[in-house]
């Protein structure tokens, strides 16, 4: 373990996963100077995922805000891949949740909230962000959500 960021994680009981491998042909973040940009991350644990399924169908709103956190887990992974350090991260800029829902489902900002709670539990002020939550009406291998976020790295 290293650094502030890592610290905080294991006080909330979390462990940085492994960087989820890609599905396809992609990388699962890239950086562009001050900046990391996240694929699209998956609620993978252990290389699989644990629900699948629509949400306000198979799946609970409950549920899919749990694997919304799951996939800002493994988007800090992802960043933490490139960086070397998640305390680099100066701040989380832009969080986009995707949510596979069923079709009088409504409540994406609530399931996504997962993740932008996830990334203010960790970093505190550097996790607030912009954020979009979208509605969709598949995920890739029926994934209940979907997340990826844009990090600003400090400098040094």
């Amino acid at each position: 373990m290293s650094g502030a960021v890592e610290a905080r994680l294991a006080e909330l009981g979390l462990t940085l996963p492994e960087v989820v491998p890609p599905l396809a042909s992609y990388q699962p973040a890239v950086r562009s100077g001050v900046y990391v940009y996240t694929a699209g991350q998956l609620p993978m644990v252990e290389g699989k995922l644990a629900v699948t399924g629509k949400v306000g169908g198979e799946v609970t709103p409950e549920e899919a805000k749990d694997l919304a956190r799951t996939c800002a887990l493994n988007a800090l992974a992802a960043v933490k891949s490139v960086a070397g350090d998640l305390d680099r991260v100066a701040r989380v800029v832009k969080v986009v949740g995707f949510v596979a829902s069923a079709p009088d489902f409504t409540g994406q900002p609530g399931v996504i909230n997962g993740a932008s709670e996830l990334l203010g539990e960790v970093l505190g002020e550097k996790g607030v962000h912009a954020r979009s939550a979208v509605g969709v009406a598949v995920l890739p291998l029926d994934a209940p959500v979907e997340v990826e976020i844009q990090v600003e790295l400090t400098e040094a």
